[in-house]
């Protein structure tokens, strides 16, 4: 199994609608993605703060997507690529961080 980790740094003077987020682009992109067979799952996280009080996360929203292979993930993204990116404005000016993770232990 394989987590998409799409992290949205907290950079200063950022912009991040977390409920257009929350409430439009996530569902969306449920509904898009987890139509496809290779779909395990999905987590979103809103950053509170840091190890450090009183300092921010250094992440204000992150988003896991759960597949049993890059190449699962890669044929429900592929796809519909445009409809998602095309919505990042609506809810952000962040360049996110994208990782791929092989998942070793999930309990």
């Amino acid at each position: 199994m394989v987590k998409i980790s799409i992290l949205y740094p907290n950079n200063p003077g950022s912009r991040f609608d977390v409920s257009y987020y929350v409430e439009t682009h996530m569902p969306l992109s449920i509904r898009l993605l987890g139509a496809h067979s290779g779909f395990r799952g999905v987590s979103v996280e809103h950053g509170v703060a840091s190890t450090v009080p009183g300092t921010p996360p250094a992440y204000i929203a992150m988003c896991h997507f759960l597949f049993s292979s890059i190449d699962d993930f890669l044929a429900a993204f592929m796809p519909h690529a445009d409809v998602l990116q095309g919505d990042m404005p609506n809810y952000t000016d962040i360049e996110p961080v994208i990782q791929f993770n092989e998942v070793l232990i999930s309990i």
